[in-house]
């Protein structure tokens, strides 16, 4: 993907075009995964602080400054489907796709051992 810095590079003509969509995505803060600002931020605290999970979704909203609701709801579906985060009995976990995507070493937690 060609990153753009200046939108006055771009001429339209009334379609979208790839430039155009990296603009955007750019300045939005979106990876190259489909990963925004926050959904970065959820992950890394669920595997920087709390070792992978698992852990209550309050306790990821605390630590990112977010509310519980919106966790679940608007950020949560999309880390799921794409295969980032599991959502277990005992809270959520992040999974070795996510240790992948933030470059962290996967490994088993101390609950997974037994």
């Amino acid at each position: 993907m060609r990153r753009v810095r200046d939108f006055a590079q771009i001429k339209g003509d009334g379609t979208i075009k790839p430039e155009i969509t990296d603009f955007a995505l750019e300045a939005l803060n979106v990876d190259q995964h489909g990963l925004d600002e926050m959904d970065n931020k959820i992950l890394t605290v669920i595997i920087d602080k709390f070792k992978g999970g698992p852990v209550g979704v309050t306790t990821i909203a605390t630590a990112v400054g977010e509310q519980a609701g919106t966790i679940e709801e608007v950020y949560e579906p999309f880390l799921i489907q794409e295969g980032y985060l599991m959502r277990t009995s005992r809270g959520r976990k992040a999974t070795e796709l996510a240790y992948k995507h933030l470059n962290r070493n996967w490994g088993l937690s101390q609950g997974e051992l037994f």
